[in-house]
């Protein structure tokens, strides 16, 4: 793997349902444990910064997940949505003994986290979720309570993705000379541009680790009669935040409800209203042929979503906040790290 940065190392940890991959800080081995959950074409390289900047009296880690960085490369049953990957923090959390955590969570590994709350509240000391997917998943849900715009979730899931980006990633491709190779697209949508990460190689190396493969990424399709003509299969990762098999829609009626924090970057266009990756959004900018129009397949409002969530969480006495960074994409914790730091030390102790 690539060199971590100092006060960092890698350690593996046999779990009842999988081999997991973490990067720890060996001078805290006290304290609450901080959770660190990465997101999709991604792994625990991309919290570095962030578990260096976690003050005393914490034990911060990040985890890879299965089939990225340098974990188990497992099937996913996405017919569960993220539950096998909520289910594998458990068991981690469980071989450590850490008890119950605060949890992080990025892009898709909010989805996780939030899986991890529903689940297990009571195992959940606070929540921070950094540009998180929608709790109605990506792709084919309209309005604010996440209704189906298709009931085969047409548009969403494995049969979404970029081919030729998928086949850069599994030929280990660290090019910039097209938009669908990694290094571009991290430079184009996970951070704003014309920011440059400083560790922006150990990124693109951190991408290329997600393992291609039946049943893990992208994960399958299946043909559908709805525009553009597929829908969710039932393995791989993009299918487990399929609305069709994602939703988290009674939050507000967990016990107990630890404070939730939502960091999102302004300029994201990963997690957005008007998502680059949103086949429905780009259907309406003409970029996909075919689109039935804003009656029958409108873009997700997945900020929107998140917020609607909250809201609910919040009036049946749930404590939130939302921490907005103005000059920052989907990477507020790459893009504007010491304020991602500060913002994320108030969120900890919140829940002390």
């Amino acid at each position: 793997m690539p060199q971590l940065l100092p006060g960092l190392e890698q350690t593996t940890v046999v779990t009842s349902r999988a081999r997991l991959a973490a990067i720890t800080r060996p001078d805290r081995v006290d304290g609450q444990p901080v959770l660190f959950v990465h997101g999709n074409v991604s792994s625990s390289l991309f919290w570095q910064q962030s578990l260096l900047d976690v003050p005393e009296g914490y034990r911060p880690l990040a985890v890879d997940l299965r089939g990225f960085g340098d974990s188990e490369a497992l099937p996913v049953d996405a017919t569960r949505g993220v539950r096998d990957y909520s289910d594998d923090l458990a068991a981690l959390v469980e071989a450590l003994e850490l008890g119950p955590c605060h949890l992080v969570g990025w892009s898709m590994g909010g989805g996780v986290t939030l899986q991890y709350l529903r689940d297990r509240p009571d195992q959940v000391r606070s929540l921070t979720l950094v540009n998180p997917v929608s709790p109605y998943g990506f792709g084919a849900t309209r309005g604010l309570d996440g209704d189906l715009t298709d009931p085969d979730a047409a548009g969403a899931g494995g049969g979404s993705v970029n081919p030729e980006f998928v086949r850069r990633l599994a030929a280990h491709d660290t090019s910039a000379d097209d938009a669908a190779s990694p290094r571009r697209v991290l430079l184009s949508y996970y951070v704003k541009p014309p920011f440059v990460p400083e560790l922006l190689d150990v990124y693109v190396e951190s991408m290329l680790s997600t393992h291609v493969a039946d049943g893990v990424y992208p994960g399958d399709s299946a043909t559908v009669p709805g525009w553009p003509g597929f829908g969710p299969g039932p393995r791989g990762v993009l299918n487990t935040m399929a609305p069709t098999y994602f939703r988290i829609d009674d939050l507000h009626l967990i016990d107990p409800k630890p404070p939730i924090a939502w960091f999102r970057g302004a300029a994201d266009q990963i997690v957005s209203d008007t998502s680059a990756f949103d086949l429905a959004h780009l259907g309406s900018l003409g970029v996909v042929p075919g689109w039935p129009g804003a009656d029958v397949l409108p873009a997700q409002p997945m900020v929107a979503q998140t917020r609607a969530v909250l809201e609910r969480y919040g009036a049946a006495g749930g404590r939130w906040t939302e921490v907005v960074f103005d000059d920052a994409g989907h990477s507020p914790h790459l893009e504007a790290p010491a304020d991602f730091a500060k913002a994320l030390a108030e969120s900890l102790d919140a829940g002390r």
